[in-house]
């Protein structure tokens, strides 16, 4: 019999926050095996990739995150809002 979610939720929860973290990035990599994007989604595949290179950047430690307070604040720098 296989393991039930709350039992993997609960040895997952145990792990330390690194670990924790490896067992979850491997599950998520683990999605994506064997994905086939259906015929003419050029689009679609490109930001896939797009989307797999940002996230291996974070993962690896290539760009630092910022928060969400100064990346709110980044924004309504860049796109004011216009009176109404």
């Amino acid at each position: 019999m296989g393991l039930e979610i709350a039992e993997v939720e609960r040895a997952l929860l145990a792990l330390d926050p690194e670990a924790r973290a490896e067992v979850i990035r491997r599950g998520l990599r683990s999605l994506d095996e064997g994905y086939a994007a259906p015929e003419g989604t050029v689009a679609a595949d490109e930001w896939r990739d797009e989307l797999k290179r940002r996230a291996d950047d974070v993962v690896e430690g290539r760009v630092e995150l910022g928060t969400f307070a100064a990346t709110k604040a980044e924004f309504e720098r860049r796109h004011p809002r216009t009176a109404e």
